[in-house]
């Protein structure tokens, strides 16, 4: 879960047949050991995610996607739940403090999302 955590379809199956366990097991086995299910968690590390992007100069649309919401709404809505302020408010407040926003060809490769591999492959094709 932690290497895959931005992938919009991790399956919570595929990861308790991975460990051993039922799915049932797995979620209660998890939270016992974690104290939260796996979907929370998986949950708070996209999150946590997302606001190490405030500082990107990528729409928060991109980011929502980037992290490994399918949705906008539910994206939007735990935001706020876990910073009080949603996305474009929360970056508002931490940009200008003398920190200029960093490309988001810059935030996409940092954060996987970007493979500089198929640029080279693309200017191949071209060439």
């Amino acid at each position: 879960m932690d290497r895959d955590w931005a992938d919009p379809a991790l399956d919570l199956d595929a990861v308790a047949t991975h460990a051993g366990y039922s799915r049932y097991h797995f979620i209660r086995a998890f939270k016992a050991a974690y104290g939260e299910t796996p979907g929370q968690y998986l949950t708070r590390r996209r999150l946590e995610r997302a606001e190490h992007l405030r500082t990107c100069n990528l729409a928060v649309t991109e980011i929502c996607h980037l992290v490994g919401f399918s949705s906008l709404g539910t994206f939007s809505a735990s935001f706020k739940r876990r910073t009080g302020l949603p996305p474009s408010a929360y970056r508002d407040a931490h940009v200008g403090r003398g920190t200029a926003l960093i490309p988001g060809c810059f935030a996409l490769l940092w954060a996987g999302g970007f493979d500089p591999r198929s640029r080279e492959r693309n200017s191949e094709e071209a060439g």
